[in-house]
């Protein structure tokens, strides 16, 4: 097993995760939780890492806000793209781009981060374990790890829905390899296992597409896209919807050290 690379899916990535409804959800769920989590933390520019961080949409926009991002990727295609993307929104100033991988992260730091970004990272590497710990190490006592991942069980419930039952017996394993359907969905209960374990407490959780993935037939008084952003929002913190969504999306504190309470 090893982490997947997509240099050779940078084009696809971008038109079908950002330049998508679905993608746009995504965008604006994550945006709230980030909200949050930005006024828990000191309100002064805060270092931040986007550990994975693609073309870098999220982090580019704390850039601008005179957040210090360090954004590394393993794929330099997709760094390439990152840097296009903050030149373009005027972000490149307070951004540093490395290729590195998440597990060596803390080989590129000069100091801890008050924030780490993990988003839609975890489902593609094969030691997602040694990742978590590095990230801890990566971050300073109190800070927080904004950590999106692909859930399981949201990907067989959309499977149950389309009776797509011959894929849920064979362990919906992938047939095609150069696709970009996680290799490695996670079990929730496995990740904030893991979380608890490198010594991460959570303070939040969120479900992203709790329910707009299993939409078929939209009425138009639901007010199309509004609208299920609307609902979406409304339960994305609620259970059972919560547990059902596409991704899942943790907050997690690395713990003051004692002299410091």
């Amino acid at each position: 097993m090893k982490d997947r690379n997509f240099d050779d899916l940078a084009e696809k990535f971008a038109q079908n995760i950002y330049g998508t409804a679905k993608g746009q959800i995504r965008q604006a769920i994550l945006r709230d939780e980030l909200e949050d989590i930005l006024s828990a933390l000191p309100q002064r520019p805060l270092s931040i890492i986007d550990a994975g961080g693609g073309i870098g949409q999220i982090s580019s926009g704390l850039a601008l806000c005179g957040h210090q991002v360090l954004l590394g990727d393993v794929s330099a295609e997709m760094l390439r793209r990152a840097e296009e993307h903050a030149l373009a929104t005027g972000a490149s100033e307070n951004m540093v781009f490395k290729q590195m991988r998440v597990q060596d992260i803390t080989d590129h730091l000069d100091q801890p981060a008050d924030l780490v970004l993990f988003h839609a990272v975890l489902e593609w590497i094969a030691e997602p374990e040694l990742a978590l710990k590095a990230l801890f190490e990566a971050l300073t006592p109190g800070g927080v790890l904004s950590l999106m991942f692909y859930n399981l069980h949201g990907l067989t419930m959309q499977n149950l829905t389309l009776g797509n039952f011959g894929y849920l017996r064979a362990d919906m394993k992938k047939r095609k390899k150069k696709t970009l359907s996680p290799d490695y969905p996670r079990d929730p209960q496995q990740v904030y296992g893991w979380l608890t374990e490198c010594g991460f407490t959570i303070e939040q959780r969120a479900g992203i597409r709790v329910f707009s993935d299993f939409i078929r037939d939209m009425p138009p008084s639901a007010n199309g896209f509004d609208g299920i952003l609307e609902m979406e929002r409304r339960f994305s913190r609620q259970e059972p919807f919560l547990s059902l969504g596409r991704y899942i999306h943790v907050t997690a504190r690395k713990p003051l050290q004692k002299d410091q309470l």
